[in-house]
């Protein structure tokens, strides 16, 4: 991270209607107290300015909602995880392995190398979690399909 010095540039007190009082220029002091900029590197390999954070659980975690159809659940995660990320924690809290998820944000599906910072994802966001139709379509054939193994089975003709 890459902190740079910012100064105020303000107008001659003779100009605010002061007088022809000079005002001195901004000391080291003065500085200090209007803030440093800070700048980060992003993913991309962009120099930016680092955006205020005022989240609640530390040093770039972020808590999501997740949604599915019938639930919803609380994740917390680092802000500049991929939506890959999210489905393997994903994972773990649903019966859903990462193949058979598709999240949604701001009504658009999200690929898993996707960035959430880069997207927009704050503290408290919602994301919206389906399965995938293909797949679950897969699922409902593949236990259409399976003969039932089953040697305490009676079979009454």
């Amino acid at each position: 991270m890459i902190k740079l010095r910012s100064m105020r540039f303000s107008r001659s007190s003779s100009k605010l209607g002061n007088g022809n009082k000079a005002t001195p220029p901004p000391t080291e002091k003065d500085c200090r107290s209007i803030g440093e900029i800070q700048w980060e590197l992003r993913p991309g390999g962009m120099l930016v300015q680092k955006r205020e954070s005022n989240q609640r659980g530390g040093d770039g975690v972020i808590t999501i909602i997740v949604s599915t159809v019938s639930q919803s659940h609380e994740i917390s995660v680092v802000a500049t995880s991929t939506f890959g990320e999210l489905k393997m924690v994903l994972s773990l809290v649903t019966s859903f392995e990462p193949r058979e998820q598709r999240l949604l944000f701001k009504g658009k599906e999200r690929d898993d190398d996707e960035y959430l910072h880069m997207v927009g994802v704050r503290d408290k966001d919602k994301v919206l979690l389906l399965e995938d139709p293909a797949i679950k379509e897969q699922k409902l054939l593949g236990l259409r399909d399976k003969p039932i193994n089953n040697p305490n089975r009676t079979i009454i003709v």
